[in-house]
């Protein structure tokens, strides 16, 4: 039986380990953490993760933990509507749109996998081309190396060289979940240099984030700022800033990988965030991993790690360069500037957005 080493136990990691899995491959997933576990908030998954899921075996799973519904549209803070989002369009066209909440995630592609697959607390000093990994219990070898480690990648770095530097954003971001508060539907609000954003889960909790430009590393307002810069902006968003907890907060600089030349090298190759961390504009990064995970499985049985680089390079980083774009415009703060965006988003008619997704949302594996 052929073997693969996973090293990452995130969405990356368990999809690609699970797609192996169920294509014969015994496989090992190492993880650094003392558990498994997912401290994020919630993630959508838009319908190119749907079909990604639908060969995992999870899609039904999925669906029954999630709240199926897209995005309403863009508002600016007074809520007034810049862009409605044709959301039955969008699932006709392509499927269907959900939001869940990380850990909910995880613990489907955890509990598809054998419980002896899934090794905690193990850390990962450097690996070789030949798939052979030295760890802090030892020394192992696999047929398949799978660096699913995120955008820190220690496979990346052991195989591509310490040269490939994260990119900061130019924005922070803070995540939360609130306490149950009566939402219908999510939608994302813009400003001069600041976002808000939000939607429903299943629990009647609601998944928001935040986003404001900030200089790298810059010190953290926190809850309080957080509620002081939002304070003014149309309803529910102060009364889900008030439905937040302050240890419910997470807050991380964005970043995003410059995009690589290829991604695989003898016996290993990257998945996720450790190939092409992008930021999250487009609600696209776990959505990506469990494509790479998909791919990476078909291609071993027809073609191998090249035809996986040449199925996925392209196609995630032509996805990165869209949402880099799209926050850029997202992230504008001279008044001139978001007169103008808000002016275009207003005329531009619904069709044009639904459009405009099918390079991103129309994969079908």
């Amino acid at each position: 039986m052929r073997t693969a080493i996973i090293v990452g136990g995130g969405i990356g990691g368990l999809a690609a380990a699970l797609a192996l899995h169920r294509a014969g491959w015994q496989v090992d997933v190492l993880e650094r953490a003392p558990e498994f576990g997912e401290v994020g908030a919630g993630l959508s998954l838009w319908p190119n993760a749907f079909r990604a899921l639908e060969v995992l075996g999870l899609d039904g799973s999925v669906r029954q933990r999630s709240v199926l519904a897209g995005q309403a549209g863009i508002r600016d803070p007074k809520g007034r509507w810049l862009s409605h989002s044709d959301t039955a369009d969008i699932e006709r066209r392509y499927g269907p749109t959900a939001m869940i909440h990380r850990a909910e995630l995880l613990d489907l592609l955890r509990s598809a996998l054998p419980a002896a697959a899934l090794h905690s607390g193990i850390t990962v000093h450097r690996v070789q081309a030949d798939g052979t990994l030295h760890h802090s219990d030892g020394t192992c070898r696999g047929d398949l190396l799978v660096g699913a480690d995120g955008i820190r990648s220690v496979v990346r770095a052991s195989l591509w060289g310490n040269g490939i530097t994260p990119r900061y954003a130019g924005y922070t971001a803070w995540r939360m979940v609130t306490d149950p508060v009566a939402v219908s539907e999510g939608s994302e609000t813009w400003g001069r240099g600041a976002r808000f954003g939000y939607a429903p889960l299943a629990d009647g909790r609601v998944y928001c984030f935040a986003v404001a430009n900030a200089p790298q590393g810059a010190a953290d307002p926190g809850l309080a700022g957080l509620r002081r810069r939002f304070a003014a902006w149309h309803d529910p968003i102060p009364a889900l800033l008030a439905a937040t907890a302050s240890d419910a907060v997470l807050r991380h600089d964005l970043y995003e990988l410059p995009p690589l030349p290829t991604y695989f090298k003898g016996n290993a190759a990257l998945v996720g965030d450790a190939a092409h961390a992008m930021t999250p504009n487009l609600g696209q990064g776990a959505c990506q991993a469990l494509e790479d995970a998909v791919v990476l499985a078909r291609s071993l049985d027809g073609g191998g790690l090249s035809a996986y680089d040449r199925l996925r390079r392209p196609r995630t980083q032509m996805i990165a360069a869209r949402s880099r774009r799209i926050g850029a415009v997202a992230q504008w703060a001279s008044p001139a500037a978001v007169a103008l965006r808000d002016t275009a988003l207003r005329c531009a008619p619904r069709r044009t957005f639904t459009r405009s997704l099918a390079p991103v949302l129309s994969w079908t594996g």
